[in-house]
């Protein structure tokens, strides 16, 4: 291969980019990113970035150094908005053509939006200009705060605002936020977090509509920036004033935060060969049904599944890369998934898959009332006498050697699956 695209400058793409060189690859390196930043960390946007403790500059996933070894060609603030028929070509806006030998996919997500006008005060968090007007709006003073959704952006978000001193309601549709990744027993233990932070967690109910006011005073713009990407921020005029439950309760808002999951970016692929349902369908190499495309991070589904986890975001490329330049499935993705989250001044930590009927046993601390205990807890996820997850509060050390165990044992059990999809 003479030339590579790497489209996507997220922290995947960083990691193809730099597992291109690390294998081998010498020539010409193109990476295309939407956004007009390079690649930067994500997961403090929603915690200390909020709380004006990280500054923009320690997001920064590279150095100068980094840079200049990498030797790539960096388009920023371009989008793609197409591949050819092929997979030969790049199609990035502006009329203009990046001929490849071979692609890495790596557009990410982006953050799913509620239906209806657009209104000021009204956010989501997902890129680093998310960030920054949810930053500038939350530093006008004391703010009245509904966060619709109970996940891990919106339980890390109503955290920072709380923090902040904000009046804080969180609602989410199910009865208890994080089920389908915890289970009910341990999603409930989590949901308690919210109590002991002050926040009211409203469950069991959705958001019919949001209301607003032509009254407020607002200096934002509703449009589309150069890279595609809006800059959440709307037009003078109509402010939030309120949030409208399904079951017709209003809760007045000056701030509303939106965090209902993220869509894979995979609107630019329309037209390609390449299969699309809920992400890029990829065989277990992460290879596509084009030999020389491979995809990775959050866009891509590997074996069928996607996950939204930053350990995938950074492991899978290694194999995608080695699979690239070979130009066929020579090695699978294995991996076990993991996540953390920082709410209520409590770390949270998750490996292994759960599934419905799975035992639960609390191996060390204790649910006091039903919260975590004052030195957290680590719990065991069972099925068939093996252990299959592991969830700590608190318990770092233990989770990792919990961890460390899952990994062992799939790597022992799971089959090598190379099939590509076609």
């Amino acid at each position: 291969m003479r030339t590579v695209t790497v489209v996507g400058a997220s922290l995947s793409g960083l990691y193809a980019a730099r597992e291109l060189r690390a294998q081998g690859f010498d020539g010409r390196l193109v990476v295309v990113g939407e956004e007009s930043h390079g690649p930067y960390d994500r997961p403090p946007l929603s915690k200390d970035f909020l709380l004006g403790g990280t500054p923009e500059e320690r997001l920064t996933l590279t150095d100068p150094g980094e840079t200049a070894d990498l030797d790539a060609e960096w388009l920023l603030g371009v989008r793609a908005h197409g591949l050819d028929a092929r997979g030969r070509a790049v199609l990035p806006d502006g009329g203009r053509t990046v001929p490849t030998d071979g692609v890495v996919i790596a557009t990410g997500a982006t953050a799913r939006r509620l239906p209806g006008p657009r209104l000021t005060g009204v956010h989501t968090l997902r890129t680093l200009d998310d960030a920054r007007a949810l930053r500038a709006e939350l530093a006008l003073g004391t703010r009245r705060v509904v966060v619709i959704g109970g996940g891990f952006i919106g339980a890390e978000t109503a955290s920072s605002c709380a923090a902040l001193g904000h009046d804080v309601t969180v609602v989410e549709a199910a009865a208890l936020p994080l089920v389908p990744q915890l289970g009910p027993a341990m999603a409930a233990v989590c949901a308690a977090l919210h109590r002991r932070g002050g926040v009211r967690l409203l469950t069991g109910t959705g958001v019919t509509e949001l209301h607003g006011t032509a009254d407020r005073n607002c200096n934002g713009t509703d449009n589309e920036t150069g890279n595609g990407t809006r800059d959440n921020t709307y037009a003078a005029g109509r402010g939030v004033t309120g949030v409208e439950l399904s079951d017709g309760r209003i809760l007045p808002a000056d701030t509303v935060i939106v965090g209902i999951g993220a869509v894979p970016a995979t609107g630019w692929l329309a037209g390609s060969p390449l299969a699309l349902h809920d992400g890029v369908l990829c065989d277990y190499g992460c290879v596509t049904a084009l030999p020389q495309v491979v995809a990775v991070g959050d866009v891509a589904r590997v074996g069928g599944d996607r996950t939204e986890h930053w350990t995938s975001a950074t492991e899978q490329p290694r194999v995608a890369v080695r699979n690239l330049l070979a130009g066929r499935t020579r090695d699978s993705f294995r991996s076990v998934p993991c996540f953390w989250s920082d709410q209520y001044g409590s770390r949270v930590q998750f490996a292994g898959r759960y599934r419905e009927g799975d035992a639960v046993r609390v191996v060390e601390g204790a649910v006091e009332d039903g919260a975590p205990g004052a030195d957290g807890l680590l719990a065991r996820y069972e099925r068939d006498g093996r252990t299959t997850a592991v969830l700590s509060i608190d318990r770092p050390r233990p989770f990792t050697r919990a961890r460390r165990t899952l990994t062992s044992d799939a790597d022992d059990a799971s089959p090598v699956r190379s099939a590509a999809v076609r």
